[in-house]
Formats: structure tokens, C-alpha cells, sequence
């Protein structure tokens, strides 16, 4: 126990010092009992780093299709094609879509989808043209490192000819998901027809590399040990020292309503708000100093606990999500107003702004 105790406090006094956290550091502050002291450092770590501010953007989610070919354990979106509600919009539905959500304010939209066995490189290039033929100033984030990986073998051609023409095509940037947990251990458990966590790296810095940055995400409270977290935030940082094009990390909850873990009984509820502040503060002490924004996803915390994750290292609202329907399968209420994240900010003594993909700001409230 006290071999225990010394090892913990070593690894938060080099936390507190801001040293490069080591794997084995990020293990004892996931095991560690002093969960205010691991906020506190944490808080610290975000207020030296971005200062009071707390950013969100104004974005709209838009899910082309929710027919896959992965049946993932822990997704309750997706739908085999044929399914009697499957659906598949066109590329002209989803500009409609997005020219209702621009007149609400949108300066992104974020796309994604399901692996659909019968779209083909040029549905995508057909919806981003569409997107910005009549809207360019409409940040397009679209298709994870997953999809990217998916379509390269459906259509045979490399990620990087996929990447090129989805980039000259209107794409300026990459959402985080896919990502779930890197290591093979957890992966194999969670996901099932889904690209490797190591292919999921190689494809995002691939676009990196291309000029496209990308968020990233890490899916957490399903059946992950301390290991496979710690190791998915070390495979983070080592790829944003290495190529600078992670925009920010998303911890995302895992959440159970409708999902194939929790038909199983091998999840019988979600994780507690006490082991969402610890992911996030972990996030925060294990990517200080190469990652500046770590995000809190509202949608699926709720509004008040992601005010408290804001004082454990979060320094980002993400966005509105307007039409967010992976956490909407999930029975998640997935919707808010640029007004209602700023009043979530003033409530807790911090200063909102509204910011753009990249983060330059571009309003303050």
C-alpha cells in the first residue's frame, strides 16, 4: 500500500510540474483515490494553457446514412441495408439540409455515417460539391479515419487517393470518430468490422500530413481497463508531437441504451460522473503541452456535469450539435442554441466564445 501511495504521488507531483506524464504515470493517476487533487491539476494544467475562455462552435451534425456494414457491440445507430428504418439521404437532401442549418447560425457541418456497402467515391464528392457550390464559407468535417479506411477497400483505391479527391472535392477537415480505444485488446471487444486502431492512426496522419487536420475521440465506460485508456492517450500524443494536426480530444461516454453490450449483459450501466471527471482530467495531465483544446461532449454528460468537467481540464463545449442522431439513437437529447452554451459558461464564472473549426474566435458574449 505505501509502495502504492509513493508511486501515486510521484506521478502527481509530476503532473503539478507539468512534466511529460509516462505510462506508468498515467496508470497510478487512474488508480489514484485523490480524485479533487487529480481536478485541481488538471484545472490548473487548462487555465495555464488556454486561460478562462471556454469555446464552442455553432455545428451541424448530419448523418448521410445509417446503414453499416460493422454491427458494433457498442452502437445503437447503425442499421443493415434494407432494414425497414435503414435510410440513405442524396446529395442533394443533404445540402437542403444544410442551407436550413447555415440559416441557424451552422459555420461547420460535421458528417458521418455507417459503412454503407453500395455508395461509391463519388456520392461524396457529389455532397461535398454540393455543400460548396452553394455554401463555401461552410467548414466541411467529414468521415472519420474509419470511413476513409472502409471506402479505400470497398472502391480499391489507397486512403491517400481518397483523401486527395474528398479534399479537392470541398473537404477541409476530419471529425474524431472511429478512434473508440487503439489497443487490440479492448478494440476486438467493442467494435466488430471496423478498421485497427494502428490503421485508424495511420489514415489520420496520412490526412495530416495532406494539410487536413482532425479531432480525435476516446470512447471510455464500457469495458476498458486503465491500461487501454492510458495507451490510447499515449498513441495521441506521440502522433500529435509527430504531425500537429489533432485540433482537439474528445472523451466521449460510452453510452448503453440500445446497444448490443448492454442486450449481452456485459454492461449493465454507464460509468459515474466520478469516472467522467477522472478521464478528463487524465486527458488533460497526459497531452499537456501538445494538445491544447480537450473538449467536453455536452450531449452525452449532460449540461450540468459538463460544468463541472470544465473544472477538471475541459476547456471546450464542442458545439451545438443540431441533428445529432448517434446519441439520439441512444436516447440522448442531442440539442442546444450558441445562447444556451454561452449562459452554461457565464453560470460558472468563465468567459464563452464562439469559435470556428481551427478555434479563432468569432464571437464573444
Amino acid at each position: 500500500m505505501l509502495e502504492r501511495l509513493s508511486g501515486e504521488s510521484k506521478s502527481l507531483d509530476r503532473a503539478a510540474s507539468g512534466e511529460e506524464l509516462t505510462f506508468n504515470d498515467g496508470l497510478e493517476l487512474m488508480r489514484s483515490e485523490n480524485i479533487h487533487l487529480l481536478g485541481a491539476l488538471a484545472d490548473s494544467a487548462r487555465q495555464k494553457t488556454v486561460g478562462d475562455s471556454v469555446t464552442f462552435t455553432a455545428s451541424y451534425y448530419m448523418n448521410y446514412t445509417n446503414v453499416c456494414a460493422a454491427s458494433c457491440q457498442m452502437c445503437a445507430f447503425y442499421r443493415k441495408d434494407g432494414a425497414e428504418d435503414a435510410y440513405t439521404l442524396s446529395p442533394q437532401q443533404i445540402e437542403q439540409r444544410v442551407s436550413i442549418a447555415k440559416d441557424m447560425g451552422a459555420t461547420e457541418v460535421h458528417i458521418v455515417g455507417g459503412f454503407h456497402p453500395k455508395l461509391q467515391l463519388d456520392y461524396y464528392e457529389d455532397m461535398m460539391r454540393a455543400i460548396k457550390k452553394k455554401h463555401p464559407e461552410l467548414n466541411i468535417k467529414a468521415l472519420t479515419a474509419a470511413e476513409i479506411y472502409y471506402l479505400s477497400k470497398l472502391t480499391k483505391n489507397s486512403t491517400k487517393e481518397i483523401l486527395s479527391r474528398l479534399k479537392d472535392a470541398g473537404l477541409d477537415s476530419m471529425p474524431g470518430g472511429g478512434a473508440e480505444l487503439f489497443h487490440p485488446e479492448i478494440r476486438e471487444k467493442i467494435i466488430r468490422g471496423k478498421c485497427t486502431g494502428q490503421q485508424w492512426l495511420d489514415v489520420i496522419e496520412e490526412a495530416h500530413t495532406m494539410g487536413i487536420k482532425s479531432n480525435v475521440t476516446m470512447l471510455y465506460g464500457h469495458i476498458e481497463k486503465p491500461e487501454h485508456v492510458v495507451d490510447h492517450l499515449v498513441k495521441i500524443r506521440q502522433l500529435q508531437k509527430k504531425t500537429g494536426g489533432f485540433i482537439t480530444m474528445i472523451p466521449l461516454k460510452f453510452s448503453l441504451d440500445n446497444t448490443e453490450l448492454e442486450k449481452e449483459h456485459l454492461v449493465d450501466s454507464e460509468c459515474s460522473s466520478v469516472y467522467d471527471l477522472r478521464i478528463m482530467a487524465l486527458s488533460r495531465l497526459m497531452l499537456n503541452g501538445v494538445l491544447d483544446n480537450i473538449s467536453v461532449y455536452w450531449v452525452a454528460y449532460g449540461k450540468k456535469l459538463a460544468q463541472i468537467a470544465l473544472f477538471n481540464g475541459g476547456s471546450d463545449l464542442v458545439g451545438t450539435a443540431f441533428s445529432e442522431e448517434i446519441y439520439r439513437a441512444a436516447g440522448k437529447p442531442t440539442t442546444s442554441s450558441v445562447d444556451e452554451l454561452a449562459t452554461m459558461v457565464k453560470q460558472i464564472g468563465r468567459h464563452p466564445i464562439q469559435r470556428d473549426t481551427f478555434f479563432k474566435s468569432l464571437k464573444k458574449f
